[in-house]
């Protein structure tokens, strides 16, 4: 596995060989509180980036996933639909939404990684 990377929508992605892991980091899940609801895409669907992925719902507010990569679903997370709380025990770990096919992997250049992140979100707040 590699370092992770974030999106600026507060989604993170790691990346092993062409596959890439996408989920909500834990500042998203800390903004929405307790999560009731999740939709994941299905295999075989495609993106660009910054597509409407995936779909989370907490107690306060309802929000999209947004792919950080293009390519194609290889694999959505179908625990965190049958218990969506998993999201908030482990949002960048057992709580990711989907993997995709990178159809270009120098986009990962685009995302920030973690003390980039971790600095957008303190003057993002």
């Amino acid at each position: 596995m590699s370092e992770k990377k974030y999106s600026e929508k507060h989604e993170w992605i790691e990346l092993n060989g062409d596959i890439a892991t996408v989920g909500i980091t834990k500042h998203a899940t800390d903004q929405l509180g307790d999560i009731v609801f999740t939709e994941v895409p299905e295999k075989g669907k495609s993106f660009d980036v910054g597509g409407e992925a995936a779909v989370v719902e907490s107690v306060k507010a309802a929000s999209d996933v947004y792919s950080p990569l293009a390519g194609e679903v290889t694999e959505s997370n179908d625990a965190i639909v049958s218990d969506p709380s998993l999201v908030n025990q482990d949002p960048e770990g057992n709580g990711w939404f989907f993997k995709i096919k990178v159809s270009d992997i120098n986009q990962i250049n685009s995302l920030m990684n973690k003390t980039e992140y971790e600095k957008f979100v303190t003057e993002n707040a």
